[in-house]
């Protein structure tokens, strides 16, 4: 490949991220990611860079607790995850405390990261996710009961949460400082409200007062990462201590490379041509096939066909047929019919994958917002609704 200058602010300095033991620098995260972070995708990021932090996908406390099947097949890592990083999410302190002592237990996990951003109905309508944040003191039960658990077994816990659930209930600040209060090593905000969803654009703004705020542990920067010197302009503008990569990795686990790259003041490698990518393409369906089966694998698979394809010459009636995709066999055929030296179009690495919906209606249990230190840990009966806009 041949190679791009990386921009002027290529070297900026920021130290490594401190996890327990481990030092990572550059201090770059993959973001969790429901159905996504999965062993096969994390060890296919790691491939192209090695040494940072790969998030398992959310997993919520009270199903580890008791055990299921769905959760056990989440929780494997790979043979060569030396680092294991796993979210959990819930809403109930001792559920989240029990939730650490079995992982600490059973040596799962190196560093557990705590949800406090997702606005799903599904999380947010028993008070979990985005929820959390808005009851103060159950926020602060849950990072502590978390905390202390993981200190008996050497599991550093981090926080990752969005700026609110809309405009007019903005609680990042105080969140920041309640996890930094309550022992977290380090804290991430994913720079819109859960009203905002993935639209419009992130409030990079957020992040610097954020980072103003919190005084004695990392803050972490989270949205609009599209490309390697996007990653350097956030650091450069928001003064934060690094960066959680969530969409901007779809079907381009090659954007792990250039981060590294960009950090390290070294060019970034322009984009692969087709034919690479549709390699790396048939790897990561090879190895999600591996970690389930054939044909749960290639269901689970097709979603990411489209972010593979995102930007290049390819055509819809060939993308339909991807998105169609039943076989490893068939996945081969189709990626032979294409041509290997195409390239992506213009701005085409910029092109937003995953979600790019928003605003959306946030679900909260009724009578959530009536007192906000109430320490009632949220059932699943009736629920409110607050408007997307």
């Amino acid at each position: 490949m041949t190679a791009t200058d990386t921009p002027t602010n290529a070297t900026a300095i920021v130290p490594a991220l401190q996890l327990g033991e481990r030092s990572i620098w550059p201090p770059v995260v993959l973001a969790p990611m429901a159905g996504v972070t999965n062993a096969p995708f994390r060890s296919l990021c790691r491939k192209f860079g090695p040494g940072l932090v790969y998030v398992n996908e959310m997993i919520m406390a009270t199903g580890l607790v008791h055990g299921n099947r769905k959760t056990d097949t989440m929780l494997k890592f790979g043979p060569d995850e030396d680092f294991r990083s796993l979210q959990l999410y819930g809403s109930d302190p001792e559920m989240l405390g029990r939730a650490v002592h079995k992982l600490g237990q059973a040596n799962a996990v190196d560093h557990i990261d705590l949800n406090f951003g997702c606005p799903a109905p599904k999380v947010t309508r028993r008070g979990g996710g985005a929820a959390v944040p808005l009851k103060r003191q159950l926020l602060r039960a849950i990072v502590s009961s978390a905390v202390i658990a993981g200190k008996e077994y050497g599991i550093p816990v981090t926080c990752k949460f969005r700026m609110g659930i809309n405009d007019e209930l903005i609680t990042f600040i105080e969140t920041g400082l309640i996890c930094e209060e309550a022992g977290a090593v380090a804290v991430a905000l994913h720079a819109r409200t859960a009203q905002q969803h993935y639209a419009p654009s992130a409030h990079w703004e957020a992040i610097s007062q954020l980072k103003q705020a919190v005084k004695t542990i990392p803050v972490l920067g989270n949205g609009d990462i599209w490309e390697a010197s996007d990653a350097l302009r956030m650091v450069e503008q928001t003064g934060c201590d690094g960066v959680v990569i969530g969409r901007g990795c779809l079907g381009r686990p090659w954007l792990f490379r250039d981060l590294v790259d960009a950090f390290s003041g070294r060019p970034i490698s322009e984009t692969p041509k087709l034919g690479e990518v549709l390699s790396v393409m048939l790897e990561h369906a090879e190895g999600l096939c591996g970690h389930l089966d054939e044909d749960r694998g290639m269901r689970d698979f097709r979603k990411h066909t489209s972010w593979y394809l995102t930007g290049y010459p390819v055509g819809g009636e060939m993308r339909r047929k991807f998105a169609e995709v039943k076989s490893l066999a068939e996945l081969r055929a189709l990626a032979a019919q294409l041509d290997a030296n195409a390239r992506i179009v213009d701005g085409g690495e910029r092109i937003a994958r995953g979600h790019t919906n928003g605003p959306i209606k946030v679900i909260l249990p009724e009578g959530y917002l009536d007192d906000r230190d109430d320490m009632t840990v949220p059932d699943d009966g009736d629920v409110m609704r607050l408007s997307g806009g």
